[in-house]
């Protein structure tokens, strides 16, 4: 039996290029575009018969990824490769934005003020850096997509509205800029939705499991008891509901993150959050384009890009 840990390691295509949203080395995203001949004809669609995008421009909706690996320095992007490049099959662009993590200069605060700088300016300078190009993307229809602690991340970013107003990543709900922050370039609209792949949205239930040796308690350098504070701003079960739709993704076989903390998510989130458990799925296989599971990861993703009413 094949090692779901290998696609953290699998060859992929390389990203398209690169775009930096601060001075810092980690504050980049890689871009992948999509190479789909009839989605550059005008009648975009996934080659292989799969879900993916179905629009009718030769512009491409944006797919955000949060990389996971519990908020450590050991794990960054490059792990996300697969996935991306599996996106960008699929007819979407893709970012996958890097932060500053525990042991290299993250932690409580840079890791949120990188992923809240990210988010609010990597689609408009990828929209920059591919106008006039064969695909260009199409930044009124984006959608975040976290994995683990890259879930949490991004259903936090989600969440920024229900902050205190005098805190520093506070947003008006609805919207992406910050108070003081800038506002985000003409076009770039509010993400449709977040997708999140076997999501840690429970800080405190994480800090009492320790998970991952204590990935938690490191995150925020501290318990709930020591540090109430943060796990009030951080924590997105303390910040329910959500801006925008959350569809929650977790294998029933996940043993790195269990899935009662999405269980305990969608039920304190309501009809904002949609949950769905995937019997005979493991940690790994919501970021594997070559798992049982990953028809489910596009299809939440084409989901939440569909017009509403």
């Amino acid at each position: 039996m094949r090692d779901p840990r290998e696609v953290l390691t699998r060859a992929a295509p390389p990203p398209r290029l690169t775009v930096a949203y601060g001075d810092l080395p980690d504050q980049v995203a890689d871009v992948w575009l999509p190479d789909v001949p009839e989605l550059l004809a005008g009648n975009s669609g996934n080659p292989d018969g799969g879900e993916g995008y179905s629009g009718t421009s030769g512009n491409a909706p944006l797919v955000v990824v949060v990389h996971g690996g519990f908020w450590r320095a050991e794990y960054d992007r490059t792990h996300t490769r697969p996935q991306c490049a599996g996106l960008a099959a699929a007819g979407y662009a893709v970012a996958a934005i890097e932060y500053r993590r525990i042991g290299a200069g993250g932690g409580w605060s840079e890791t949120f003020d990188d992923v809240a700088q990210a988010l609010d300016t990597v689609p408009g300078l990828v929209a920059a850096a591919t106008a006039g190009g064969p695909v260009e993307v199409d930044v009124s229809r984006i959608v975040h997509v976290g994995h683990s602690a890259g879930a949490h991340l991004a259903v936090w970013a989600a969440s920024q509205h229900r902050l205190p107003p005098g805190s520093r990543w506070a947003t008006p709900a609805g919207g992406r800029a910050r108070p003081g922050g800038g506002v985000p370039p003409a076009g770039v609209v509010p993400p449709a939705g977040v997708v999140s792949l076997a999501g840690v949205l429970d800080l405190t239930a994480a800090a009492e499991l320790e998970l991952d040796d204590g990935a938690a308690l490191e995150l925020l350098d501290g318990d709930p008891t020591t540090q109430p504070e943060r796990y009030a701003v951080a924590d997105p079960m303390r910040l329910v509901p959500p801006a925008i739709p959350v569809v929650l993704l977790h294998g029933r076989d996940d043993r790195q993150v269990p899935p009662d903390l999405s269980r305990r998510y969608a039920a304190a989130a309501g009809p904002r959050a949609t949950l769905r458990e995937m019997p005979g799925v493991e940690h790994f296989g919501l970021i594997d384009p070559e798992s049982a599971a990953w028809p489910a990861v596009l299809d939440a993703v084409a989901t939440l890009l569909e017009p509403h009413p």
